[in-house]
């Protein structure tokens, strides 16, 4: 609607503004500077910022103004403009097609920029929403990389598959054939890779509330016990702690 009536604008300014009974009235609104930049122009540049400002990835502001708020302004102030230009029209004439077109164009412009943010139906965009790309695997972890889950590492098992002997412990470090596996919740509960959407601390498993460390996005950790709503952790240099908030975590 906007460009549309910019548009009609626009070709209102080449035709004549008034007629004179009897004469032949050859203007138009480009043999007044003042007129046609001013008035038809500035509707016309307003309806620019107001289609450039919807089409950028993010609202521009010039001065500290948005730029659709600069094009409205300017789409009302011509509205304005033309409703008392076509009422005080100069005696012994009448307003013809450039002042009426024009009219019509600059009313139909301001109120599409006016209701805009205001009616849904409006608001769809003018440029189709890029697709995103398929991200890799949480937070963007090379295959092969540290705590990566689907890492291929000797003697490492995938997640959800049982070893079928000793297998390196969190960290890279063997573990004893012979120690037997007191850690084993009295759940059945099996370790399991997870990654966090956001920074959130690791508390001591004492029970202090002083984090011992920070668990960052990006990065696949280990939980190695459950405790009712929170989780056990090993941190990439062996550090345990719980985690108290294990709200929106991905499991590996």
């Amino acid at each position: 609607m906007v460009i549309g009536a910019a548009v009609l604008l626009f070709i209102a300014s080449f035709l004549h503004p008034y007629s004179v009974s009897g004469f032949t009235y050859d203007a138009n609104a480009w043999d007044s500077l003042g007129e046609g930049m001013g008035i038809y122009m500035g509707g016309v540049i307003g309806a620019a910022l107001i289609v450039v400002n919807r089409c950028l990835p993010q609202p521009r502001k010039v001065l500290g103004l948005d730029l659709g708020a600069i094009g409205v302004a300017f789409t009302v102030l011509v509205a304005w403009v033309m409703f008392w230009t076509i009422v005080d029209t100069p005696d012994r004439m009448d307003a013809a097609a450039g002042i009426i077109l024009g009219f019509i164009a600059a009313l139909v412009l301001a109120g599409a920029a006016v209701a805009t943010p205001l009616v849904p139906a409006l608001q769809t965009a003018l440029v189709g929403a890029p697709t995103p790309v398929a991200p890799a695997p949480y937070g963007g972890q090379p295959q092969g990389g540290y705590g990566y889950p689907g890492a291929s590492q000797p003697g490492q098992q995938p997640f959800g598959g049982q070893p079928s002997g000793p297998a390196p412990s969190f960290g890279g470090q063997p573990s004893q054939p012979s120690q037997p596996q007191t850690q084993t919740p009295a759940q059945d509960f099996s370790p399991f890779w997870f990654a966090v959407p956001v920074a959130r601390p690791l508390f001591s498993e004492d029970g202090a509330q002083t984090p011992i460390a920070e668990l960052a996005p990006g990065t696949w950790y280990l939980a190695v016990e459950q405790r009712g709503a929170t989780l056990v952790a090993q941190t990439q240099d062996g550090r345990r702690g719980v985690l108290q908030d294990t709200s929106g975590i991905q499991r590996g």
